[in-house]
């Protein structure tokens, strides 16, 4: 089968894309001393992160990938999900400003205040959790996956809840700082225990649960119920690499400094 495939090139997009990488280079290069005084050179790696962030996001959603899993494939659509939550989100918070946000949060305390409540582990853990299962439930995925405009919601309601499910693990900043060694172990095991009830029940159906990929051409040599499977294998793997990664980077960190 030939399909069309295109990139995205919406001009509200477009603007989002650029604008964010835009305003985080002149933020950190030419306007640095106006807008961060303690800087003393330019953050390079953290500019890295940031960019690399906002081009994965914009890969996940703006390249051909995005036409294949809203009209044929349910694991190139999970695919999206993962990097916009597992990639994306963790690059783009890694590669904040931190000389800008944290002043700027210091003056904000009421503002400070809530967002502290927000990004606390069991706030962020619980509302990422709970924002992605009901966006997998068939009749929400489906009309998501008919209508465009449903579609882009349901992508900000996943990845917003994701940037702050992975701000206690990966934060520079020292206002709203990542959370302690031993905390950050535990938060990452319960994120890996989180999303099982939603593994579980895409793995064991006994037949595909949503009706766009039951109804929608084959591409490959998947099946839609592999095809299901194959999503939620993605979706573990996501999962299980990010978690394990920052549990064996909290317990390297903390022997290191308890010798």
């Amino acid at each position: 089968m030939n399909i069309p495939l295109h990139w995205h090139t919406e001009p509200l997009l477009l603007l989002l894309v650029v604008g964010a990488s835009w305003a985080h280079a002149m933020v950190c290069g030419p306007y640095r001393l106006r807008y961060m005084p303690t800087a003393t050179a330019y953050p390079v790696g953290a500019a890295i992160k940031f960019h690399l962030g906002v081009l994965v996001g914009y890969l996940a959603v703006g390249s051909p990938l995005d036409q294949i899993g809203e009209g044929f494939l349910f694991s190139a659509h999970m695919t999206q999900h993962m990097l916009l939550i597992y990639v994306s989100a963790p690059l783009l918070v890694a590669g904040l400003p931190v000389e800008l946000v944290d002043p700027w949060l210091e003056a904000q305390p009421r503002l400070t205040k809530f967002l502290k409540f927000l990004v606390h582990p069991l706030t962020a853990g619980l509302a990422f959790n709970f924002a992605f299962s009901v966006w997998h439930f068939p009749e929400l995925y489906d009309l998501a996956l008919r209508n465009r405009t449903v579609h882009i919601v349901e992508h900000w309601c996943i990845f917003l809840p994701g940037v702050l499910m992975v701000w206690p693990l990966v934060s520079p900043s020292r206002v709203l700082p990542r959370i302690g060694f031993g905390a950050a172990m535990i938060y990452s095991f319960m994120l890996m225990v989180a999303d099982l009830p939603l593994w579980a029940a895409l793995i064991f159906a006994e037949h595909p649960i949503y009706e766009t990929y039951m109804l929608a051409p084959r591409i490959c040599w998947l099946s839609a119920s592999q095809d299901m499977i194959m999503g939620a294998v993605i979706m573990k793997a996501f999962n299980e690499v990010f978690a394990l990664t920052n549990m064996g980077w909290a317990f390297f960190a903390w022997y290191r400094k308890e010798r």
